[in-house]
Formats: structure tokens, sequence, C-alpha cells
């Protein structure tokens, strides 16, 4: 790809309130999105410059799609471009705002009298408005979304593409909500966009996620609110009243940037009983790649050699690493069980089943003796996706992408459904 200064700007596609769009010219099928130094609220009918805006937003909106893409979301991001703009693929926008909420505060109030702020939705409660500013951006149902016929890149806005928004709003909320969790931070309400994109139709979060799209409540507290509420919320705009908005857009800007940051990594550690079982174990150690977990390759005897197979164990317990094992053996299961009953840490069997004793073999890691916890799962895959999900109970990161990869094969199964429905006709 070009470097910044080489880009050749071309049509200017869009303008918004806060950011313009422009054609690449010498890139087929990307666009520039160049943020503004303005902030605006009530659709525009109060907007006020503020010095370094277009800078902060971007930085925010780059992060979190770099954090939404890591997990594994489709988004229309491409790369950070400048200070102040950032290269993503072209889409034409459905014109939506999905609202996700969390926590009830702000408009949903006054449309439903009785519901006190503060009222947290387990689930998740989804909202939909038509972009519509001459209208104040109506609420809309599902269907009036789907008799609105929309047609985007060619891609009619059917049931499937209304269903995966729906759900692509419920993951990402949820993913960025366990990222500022880390920051302790409370993450209330938030708007997003899609747009389909015009090469692969296919359905991605586009538009920008910045300090203008969400809530942010630092622990819980609405009195310590970092997000545009603060600016909405002003009785007079003065030059000191906007540096407090700035000085909020800056702590969140900064904030962002650790949710990029790893925490305290664990590890897997595959403890095969020979390396004839090596294929079983790499394909353990491939799909713990893919959820950003290191994983260890040994070899040892829990029947041939007690005394090292406890030595290993021993030496993955010493240095303070968060480690879960996986016993991997055929015929008679014995690492698992002594790995389980010598230690605390959490122990996952995988024996490599074969064709001919196989039905007997299994029965090794089934049936463990009392005070042993350790539990047997047969895929390779599934058996890094269980470590997996144990790391991501405290690391936000190994849980996006365990989230995201339940988004995606979701969206994939809709997906060829609709084919499939579409051949049948």
């Amino acid at each position: 790809m070009a470097t910044a200064q080489e880009f050749k700007l071309g049509q200017k596609l869009n303008e918004g309130k806060t950011k313009e769009i422009y054609v690449l010219v010498d890139q087929p099928g990307l666009v520039l999105v160049q943020s503004k130094n303005q902030i605006t609220a009530g659709n525009a009918v109060r907007k006020d410059q503020m010095e370094g805006k277009a800078a902060i937003a971007n930085k925010t909106t780059s992060c979190v799609f770099k954090l939404l893409q890591e997990a594994g979301i489709k988004t229309a991001f491409v790369e950070q471009h400048s200070d102040t703009a950032f290269i993503a693929v072209h889409c034409e926008m459905i014109p939506i705002e999905w609202v996700c909420r969390r926590v009830a505060t702000g408009s949903f109030l006054k449309r439903n009298p009785g519901v006190k702020e503060g009222y947290r939705f387990s689930p998740l409660k989804l909202e939909m408005f038509f972009k519509d500013d001459a209208n104040n951006d109506p609420q809309w149902s599902e269907e009036q979304l789907l008799l609105a016929n929309f047609s985007l890149a060619g891609l009619a806005i059917s049931q499937c593409e209304v269903d995966i928004m729906n759900r692509s709003t419920v993951a990402i909320f949820e993913i960025l909500e366990r990222a500022w969790a880390t920051q302790n931070c409370t993450l209330v309400d938030m708007k997003i966009e899609f747009g389909v994109n015009v090469n692969t139709k296919e359905v991605v979060l586009a538009d920008v996620v910045d300090n203008d799209s969400w809530r942010l409540w630092p622990a819980g507290d609405r009195s310590q609110q970092k997000d545009k509420q603060v600016y909405r919320d002003l009785k007079e705009v003065t030059p000191e009243a906007m540096q407090v908005v700035k000085r909020n857009f800056e702590w969140v800007c900064e904030k962002v940037k650790l949710l990029l940051e790893n925490p305290a990594s664990g590890r897997v550690v595959v403890l095969m009983g020979s390396t004839s079982d090596m294929v079983h174990c790499d394909k353990i150690r491939k799909a713990c790649g893919s959820y950003g977990v290191p994983c260890v390759l040994r070899v040892t005897s829990a029947h041939k050699g007690p005394d090292e197979t406890l030595r290993i164990k021993a030496e993955y317990e010493g240095d303070g690493v968060p480690t879960v094992f996986v016993a991997v053996a055929g015929r008679s299961n014995g690492l698992g069980p002594v790995i389980s009953g010598n230690t605390a840490y959490p122990v996952i069997n995988c024996p490599p089943i074969t064709a001919d004793w196989g039905a007997q073999d299994v029965w090794s890691s089934l049936r463990m003796p009392s005070g042993l916890g350790c539990s047997t799962v047969l895929s390779p895959d599934a058996a890094a996706q269980f470590a997996a999900q144990i790391f991501g109970l405290g690391n936000h990161l190994v849980w996006s992408k365990l989230r995201a990869s339940m988004l995606n094969t979701w969206v994939s199964l809709k997906i060829a459904d609709k084919k499939l429905q579409s051949c049948s006709l």
C-alpha cells in the first residue's frame, strides 16, 4: 500500500457533521475518512469548534477498530493514515443507527416513562433509528427497516442482513464493554452503523466508533462521565467549559490505547505420552494460537517416568504464569489423572482416539478416581477452545476472540441458509 504522502484524493463521497469521506484515486475500493474539529449535539442544533478534536477522534476510532479486528469482527477499517484520517474499505452505508444499551439513561428514559435511570438491561436492550436529521432520527421497528426495501451496493437488505446487524451489534458492545471494564469504566450505551462493502457485498461495521459514539461512566458513576454527554449538558458553552470537554476526550483517547494491551498472559502446556501424538498436539497448538494463547509441547509418560512427569509439572507451576495442562495420551491415559491429582491447575484430557481400540481406551480418560477434576475433550480444537475460555475469564482479548468466533460461526450459518433458500427457490 502507498505511504500516507502518496495517496491522491478524488471525489468527496460524503460530508457529515464530524467527518469527510474521499475516494482514493490510486486505491480502488478504498476511501479516506477525514475527521473534523467540529463537535455537535442535537443534530447540530449546537455546534462548536474544538481544537484537536479531529486527531483525538481519529486515534480513538482507530484503536477501537484495531481491537475489534484483532478479535475477529469484520469492519471497514484498513489502517490509520495520519493524525486526523484513516483508510477504510468503500462501503455504501445502511442509514440506520443501531443503539445498544446496558444501563437506562438519556433519551430512553424520556421515551419510556416509569423506567428509572440506572436500570440495568440483561440481556442488552437494542434499538434502531433511521438517519434523518430533518425528523430527528426517528426510532424504527424491524418491520419498518425491512419494508424500506433498502438496496446498497447491489445487496438487498433482507431479514438475513437485519439479523446479522442485530447479532453483530450485541457482540461488538459486549467486546467493548469487557474491554472498558479493565479500566474500571462502564460502557453504558453505544451507537454504531453498518455498511455494505462495495467489493465483497458483505455487511460490515463501518463509519466511526469514538467518544461521540457512547456513554462512559468511570466506576459506574454518571457524575464522572467522560463522553460527549458532558458537552450536551452544558447550559452555556464557554472556553473554560470546552476545555473540560476536551480534557475528557483526551482522557478517553489515552485510555482506549490501553484496551489493546494484553494483560498477564497464560499458557497451555500440552503433555504428550509419545511423539507419535505430535500431529494431534500440533492441532491443539495451532488452535491455541488462534485465540492468542501461547502453547508449549512436552513429551513425558506418567507410566514410564512418573518422576519426570511431576518434575515437568512443577517447572510450569513454579514461574507464576497461569497454566492449563492438556494431557494427550492414547491407550491407558495415565498423564491426565496423575497431573490432575498433583496440581491445583486445570487439566484437560484430549486423548487421540483410534479406530481400533478407541472405544475402550477413552474410558481411562472418562472414569477418574475420586478427588480428580480433569475434564475430557476429544477434539483438539475444542480442547484449545476450552483452555481459551478459562483464560478468557481474566483476559479480555482472549474473551473477545472467543466472542467474535461465536458471532462469525452464527453469521456463516445464516448466510449459508440464505444461499440454500435462494437456490431452492
